[in-house]
């Protein structure tokens, strides 16, 4: 199993006129010593109008920062959003060439569609037709990284005639992800030759068991990949804070873990009162719906960071707890596992000695080379 750095670069209040300056500064700090550190890669999100949560509404800017500061670090996009006017597919088919080309080959891409109604409201975007417009954007950026000139009519976009420049690196191009919450997301997934991207945040490691099953299910259907090759890897991921003792781990992260899950799915139940408030059936956001059903029914309040550090919710102790709660990761199909160091609010000094814990113990526990 390898290890990533992930970040959704949080910034909690108080807000000084420095705070996100700081949090900038300091996650490439990170990021540099996750290098050090023997991690795999780097991933980032893309988010819009989530205070606190996530201040990373222009990852790009980022990835290319990061990759000029590291040398085998591979860079993801965790995940780039899709649908329009998020991004246009010919912009993304452009800005992932030119992270590939200026990292030396480096960028794993990711792709998601949305799942917050702060951003899909704020951007005019329709959750009914996210799905389709994210799988059509995908066969765009392909096209426009493998064609030599690329023609489409589709549903949500069309472009004439046109040669895409640059293309990437990465022969045939970089690998491609998605990210999904749902059972049947998995599926699909797997289907369309994707490499998947799942949720870990406030359940047990074992309950990834049936999702990557079903994943797993969906790479031995796939007969037509979106892609022109296939990523057969299963990544998750979770809140992560390794410290000399399990006490210091326990006490610098209780705070940010019961946060992080609580602030996380406030955001997407949102989708579910906006849709159902226009009488619009969820469809592909069923997962919202629960989601706010717990929220009503007082279920969200009730989640404490006793449940998430002794249901290894979250990988937080000192570096022996942290190895045997990785190691349930793995026992569950996890290729990857991507590690949310600072969910909200663990300071940096914390944070970079839980970089170096991991580096130093955990992820050499998991090294097969």
């Amino acid at each position: 199993m390898k290890f990533a750095l992930f970040t959704e670069i949080p910034v909690a209040k108080p807000w000084a006129k420095d705070s996100e300056y700081k949090a900038y500064k300091e996650q490439v700090e990170q990021a540099v010593l996750a290098e050090q550190a023997g991690f795999h890669s780097f991933w980032s999100v893309e988010h819009h109008f989530l205070d606190e949560f996530s201040h990373c509404s222009n990852p790009e800017i980022l990835y290319a920062h990061v990759a000029a500061k590291t040398s085998k670090l591979r860079i993801g996009y965790g995940v780039r959003l899709m649908p329009k006017p998020y991004n246009h597919p010919i912009r993304t088919a452009e800005s992932v060439a030119v992270q590939d080309l200026l990292s030396d080959g480096r960028v794993e891409f990711g792709t998601g569609r949305s799942a917050t109604r702060a951003e899909l409201e704020g951007f005019g975007v329709d959750p009914k037709e996210t799905r389709e417009m994210w799988r059509e954007a995908i066969e765009v950026v392909v096209r426009a990284w493998t064609e030599d000139e690329i023609e489409h009519n589709g549903k949500h976009w069309t472009v004439p005639r046109r040669r895409v420049h640059p293309k990437p690196l990465q022969d045939p191009h970089p690998p491609i992800w998605g990210a999904t919450t749902s059972l049947e997301g998995h599926r699909t997934m797997g289907q369309l030759g994707l490499g998947l991207c799942s949720f870990s945040v406030g359940v047990p490691p074992e309950d990834l068991k049936e999702r990557i099953a079903e994943y797993r299910k969906g790479q031995a259907e796939c007969t037509d990949p979106i892609g022109k090759a296939i990523n057969t890897q299963a990544a998750t991921f979770t809140m992560v804070h390794c410290a000399d003792t399990n006490e210091r781990a326990f006490s610098e992260a209780a705070e940010s873990m019961e946060w992080y899950p609580k602030a996380g799915a406030r955001a997407i139940a949102g989708v579910a009162d906006w849709m159902q408030g226009k009488g619009q059936d969820l469809g592909s956001y069923s997962y919202a719906g629960e989601i706010a059903k717990a929220r009503d029914g007082g279920l969200l309040d009730q989640l404490s960071f006793d449940y998430i550090r002794d249901s290894g919710a979250a990988m937080v102790g000192d570096p022996k707890r942290c190895i045997e709660i990785a190691e349930r990761y793995a026992a569950s199909g996890c290729d990857m596992l991507f590690n949310l160091v600072n969910p909200y609010k663990i300071p940096h000094k914390a944070v970079m000695r839980s970089i170096e814990l991991l580096g130093e113990h955990v992820i050499p526990a998991f090294d097969k080379s």
